[in-house]
């Protein structure tokens, strides 16, 4: 059985995986068999380095053995397939030229290329760029792990018939307009994996967390007029900044209402809400300049008894309404702003009308038993917060939530 691989070597391969296939699809093409040689070059790196150690240049190292696999795997195919000319595809297309710092937002737009459905563009670049595995794909768009494994083949395969991973290149201002949207919707997901894991032993994937910034910041300095780029670098820096007061020593985690303040990251959060500003005056506001709205509220107040619930409430309203498709998560915010203003009755009216559409999410099961404690009921909320314990597969989630049930056993 294979030993685990440490979490700083995990955390290193995650960083580099994307930039590296970036790099390969730029000099080769061939996107579906460059992502395989990739994953090739991480198994190998997963193995020996915490054996041999990290090699002083990690992406260098990854990015020449991954182009002897792909190479291989190339040659092999012009063999079999008896078409000799296809090895000159072997040298690379930019052999010339100084390789670029970092092709990775190049890949992000590649794979948010139009000629793919919205859901196969999403699935896609969340495999290739964010490094998410397929499980935690599915789990972020709450439906089956062999719905997105076939989302994302079906992606490769289009973008390989339409010959765009032949076409590797910055976008120009059209495609950066066409793409931008699936872009923005990979950058936030990407985040909030990093920021909240769905699953494994810590809650925070720090390096994530911060390469959905780098990159949203990338796209910023591509759009720096673009209110929604700007919100949602907005968003991340307001939520980010709460990251080191989340958990305690042990790793536990700390929910809002009773973490340090004084830790929080003020520097994020002063950038974060001159951002906010900035990008509500660029036109009329979208999901990400009110998410970040909202976080910014949080951020200002000294206390959650100084915090401004009514504007939060406002603001979820707004979300919710301009939504173009149901949010479900959107609606589960507004409800427990709507308990904090109303009382937790109607926060927990309100989640009744959202139980269908989020009948496997352990949120609601834990906002339930949240707002049950809240009215006095201590049995229901400690049924509820262990039967979303059940269905939570991050360890610190389903510990708070065990703890708070214990907290109100008789």
């Amino acid at each position: 059985m294979p030993l685990p691989v440490p979490r700083d070597v995990e955390d290193l391969l995650r960083l580099h995986a994307p930039q590296v296939l970036g790099a390969l699809v730029r000099r080769y093409g061939h996107f579906d068999a460059a992502e395989d040689a990739v994953q090739e070059a991480l198994l190998a790196a997963a193995g020996q380095w915490p054996r041999e150690g990290v090699p002083a240049n990690p992406r260098g190292w990854l990015i020449r053995v991954a182009s002897r696999r792909l190479t291989d795997a190339l040659r092999a195919e012009a063999a079999r397939a008896r078409r000799e000319e296809r090895t000159v595809r072997l040298e690379p297309r930019e052999a010339r030229a100084a390789p670029a710092e970092d092709d990775t937002l190049t890949l992000l737009f590649l794979c948010c290329d139009p000629v793919l459905p919205p859901a196969g563009r999403i699935a896609l670049t969340l495999r290739a760029v964010g490094g998410l595995t397929t499980a935690e794909i599915a789990r972020a768009h709450l439906v089956p792990e062999a719905t997105i494994a076939q989302r994302i083949s079906r992606a490769k395969a289009k973008l390989r018939a339409a010959g765009a991973d032949r076409h590797f290149h910055p976008p120009g201002a059209q495609d950066r307009d066409a793409r931008l949207a699936s872009v923005l919707q990979v950058l936030y997901l990407i985040f909030n994996e990093g920021y909240t894991a769905s699953s494994g032993p810590t809650l925070h994937r720090a390096g994530l967390a911060r390469e959905a910034i780098r990159l949203t910041r990338a796209a910023r300095r591509l759009l720096p007029r673009e209110g929604a780029v700007t919100g949602l670098l907005a968003l991340m820096l307001l939520t980010e900044a709460r990251s080191a007061a989340r958990t305690g020593p042990h790793g536990e985690l700390i929910p809002l209402d009773e973490q340090d303040r004084a830790r929080w990251d003020r520097a994020a959060i002063t950038e974060g809400t001159a951002l906010v500003e900035e990008a509500l005056t660029e036109g009329p506001p979208g999901p990400y300049q009110l998410q970040a709205a909202i976080a910014a509220l949080h951020d200002a107040a000294s206390g959650p008894d100084t915090t401004d619930w009514p504007q939060i409430l406002a603001l979820y309203d707004v979300l919710v309404d301009r939504s173009p498709v149901p949010d479900p998560m959107a609606e589960l915010g507004r409800a427990v702003a709507l308990a904090m203003v109303e009382g937790a009755e109607a926060g927990l009216a309100a989640l009744t009308a959202l139980e269908p559409r989020l009948a496997h999410s352990h949120r609601l099961t834990a906002v339930r038993a949240h707002l049950l404690e809240r009215t006095g009921a201590r049995q229901a909320a400690a049924d509820a917060y262990r039967a979303a314990a059940r269905t939570t597969l991050s360890l610190p989630e389903r510990r708070y939530l065990q703890t708070r049930a214990a907290r109100l056993d008789p």
